[in-house]
């Protein structure tokens, strides 16, 4: 089982892990060694309570394809061990960024003093204009 917040767990059967060649330079070592993890984890046939599959269905994320399979590519890290681990704790933290709940704006009002301050602003820039005009007699 692999915990994503205390109370929401996936098993390791819901994740594919595949092995594959890692790209870029490397040398020899990327010809020959499947260092790369390619992690598919299927949303809508995981045991994730139904909203937070919604959210994450919903969620306009490339790694997402149109199935509905999140797809994660870990080559970081020389060896395989490590990859997996960083593919693994890149898909809990997004699942645990979906789980959490964005609290609800709360409009704020300009206060009476703000307002007051702003009209005799405006009134001392009047009367400063009204003085640099022409006199007339």
């Amino acid at each position: 089982m692999i915990q994503i917040t205390s109370t929401l767990t996936i098993a390791e059967t819901e994740i594919e892990l595949q092995a594959i060649r890692a790209q870029g330079s490397g040398g020899q070592n990327v010809n020959k060694v499947s260092s790369a993890i390619h992690l598919r984890f299927d949303i809508e046939g995981s045991s994730l309570p139904e909203p937070i599959k919604q959210k994450l269905l919903k969620c306009n994320d490339s790694r997402v394809n149109s199935d509905g399979v999140m797809i994660i590519k870990a080559q970081q890290f020389r060896t395989q061990e490590q990859n997996r681990e960083d593919a693994i704790a890149r898909l809990v933290d997004w699942i645990k960024e979906s789980t959490k709940v964005q609290k609800k704006r709360r409009p704020t009002r300009v206060s009476r003093a703000v307002k007051a301050r702003r009209k005799d602003a405006k009134q001392a820039n009047s009367q400063r204009k009204q003085q640099r005009q022409k006199i007339r007699w």
